[in-house]
């Protein structure tokens, strides 16, 4: 099987579809949910909130920063994330477009 040919697609298409791999993980929705709940930076340790290894949301996180979801600063040992506003409401934007493309019938196969 070959590579998925990206190419092909819209810019739009291969974003969205980016962000939401990354949200098809309920680590991540978790992560995100204390970062959202949290309306603030998270600079501490989500470990002990999630009850999953340091190095498991580690990796989630940078996986959800690859997607542009969040963004994050490094200052010595200390890593603070925060949802990225500009890449969010785009991501809310092209799913509410995505999702009122069709007019679900109640009766329809």
């Amino acid at each position: 099987m070959g590579l998925t040919k990206t190419e092909i697609f819209t810019d739009e298409q291969n974003r969205l579809a980016v962000m939401l791999k990354a949200l098809a993980h309920p680590a991540r929705i978790a992560i995100l949910q204390q970062i959202i709940n949290a309306n603030a930076c998270i600079c501490g340790d989500l470990s002990i909130e999630l009850g999953l290894a340091q190095a498991t949301i580690s990796q989630h996180l940078k996986e959800l920063k690859t997607a542009g979801l969040i963004q994050g600063t490094i200052e010595g040992v200390s890593v603070c994330y925060c949802i990225e506003p500009k890449n969010w409401e785009m991501l809310k934007q092209q799913l509410n477009s995505f999702l009122n493309l069709v007019d679900v019938k109640a009766n329809c196969c």
